[in-house]
């Protein structure tokens, strides 16, 4: 992974980079997922891919979940441990604001239940959801900012994007709300 960009709050690092969430050290990574949780293209396929089926199993015994909602399962042939399910639209593979914050939120918590240090997120309902890449990078960083302000397991929330016009967003979002 590359053209990594980093901000600290308060000894917790928010940071943005270009590359494969594939291949995240981070402790889990997190899935753009439907609410039955199963498989298909994009980063949900990428994972699948690389992690091995059984990601993909686990997943679909714990669906379906409520849109919004997160699941979580191992990683597989993975680096990270877990693979946090985010349910950012359902069947229809449509999204909304509202989704995209709660499954970000969701996930979050997610993590801090499982009391894991770093978490690494997709844009989360912009690849077949079709969500507006800049509005998704303004509600992901806007929850991550503020879900930090109360974690006490995180330390480390990554947004890995897979191509550069999706790293150029986020990274302007970041500088934006951090400035702010």
């Amino acid at each position: 992974m590359e053209d990594r960009s980093e901000i600290t709050i308060d000894g917790k690092t928010i940071h943005c980079c270009q590359g494969d969430i594939t291949d995240s050290d981070a402790d889990s990574i997190v899935n753009a997922a439907n609410n039955h949780l199963w498989m298909g293209s994009g980063v949900a396929g990428a994972i699948k891919r690389k992690g091995g089926q059984s990601i993909e199993d686990e997943a679909v015994k714990k669906g379906p979940i409520q849109i919004g909602e997160a699941a979580v399962t191992k990683a597989g042939k993975l680096k990270a441990k877990y693979v946090i399910h985010a349910a950012a639209m359902g069947q229809d593979l449509v999204t909304s604001e509202e989704y995209i914050k709660k499954a970000t939120r969701n996930s979050l918590k997610q993590a801090e239940d499982l009391n894991l240090e770093s978490v690494d997120f997709p844009a989360l309902g912009t690849g077949v959801g079709g969500f507006s890449l800049k509005k998704c990078a303004n509600l992901m960083i806007n929850e991550t900012l503020n879900f930090l302000k109360i974690s006490s397991s995180l330390k480390k929330v990554g947004f890995v994007l897979f191509d550069q016009l999706g790293y150029q967003t986020f990274l302007s979002e970041m500088e934006k709300l951090s400035s702010a």
